[in-house]
């Protein structure tokens, strides 16, 4: 199984690291994807949103094709889906791709190839309203949600536990649980200060 992560200047940055580490961690198992690249539209270095430097592995130009793809959100999701080039790549790859998994901002990716019209989809609830907008999409506040192939997660941290779902889905409960305790991502639910009180939180918050 090939995994590639796309990546783009201003991605934010848990959105690919997060990810990253469920689906590399699954790598030192049995039986686990053979790779996990990095793609961008060139393998020049990049900035992500707060500063951090990736060096992408793969161009779009010599990336064959994925078995599974995700797509992080981010800042400059907002630009890129006016980027010819990566729309085309996603698209491209998307329509053979197992699975395709976005994080936050990553569905309006996702919408822009033509991958998410007609399906279920969350994001960052900063962006909920955005998503309504676009008319074509089912949304649902939930911490990520699955429709056939298309995955899709809340806000940043939830690409991890998209990410760990997916794993469990793909190679079960006992593999996810050796990568759930290695990784040691057992995240507390406490809510600090007044931060579930914010009317434009996420339903889950609610309990």
């Amino acid at each position: 199984m090939q995994l590639g992560i796309l990546v783009y200047p201003q991605v934010e940055e848990l959105d690919v690291v997060g990810p990253w580490e469920m689906v590399t961690t699954w790598g030192q198992l049995p039986g686990a994807p053979s790779s996990c690249r990095i793609v961008a539209e060139s393998t020049q270095p990049l900035l992500c949103a707060k500063g951090l430097s990736i060096n992408p592995d793969l161009s779009f130009g010599n990336c064959s094709p994925l078995d599974v793809l995700i797509v992080p959100g981010g800042q400059g999701s907002r630009r890129e889906v006016d980027n010819p080039a990566l729309i085309s790549f996603l698209a491209h790859q998307g329509s053979h791709c197992q699975a395709v998994l976005s994080v936050c901002t990553g569905a309006f990716l996702l919408h822009a190839a033509g991958l998410l019209s007609g399906r279920k989809a969350n994001t960052h609830w900063g962006s909920l309203d955005r998503l309504r907008a676009l008319g074509d999409v089912t949304v649902v506040e939930d911490r990520f949600t699955r429709d056939g192939r298309t995955w899709c997660s809340a806000g940043v941290s939830a690409g991890i536990d998209l990410t760990l779902r997916y794993i469990a889905t793909t190679a079960g409960e006992a593999v996810a649980g050796q990568v759930q305790l290695a990784t040691e991502y057992f995240p507390s639910v406490e809510c600090y200060g007044e931060a579930s009180a914010n009317p434009g939180a996420p339903n889950y918050l609610l309990g």
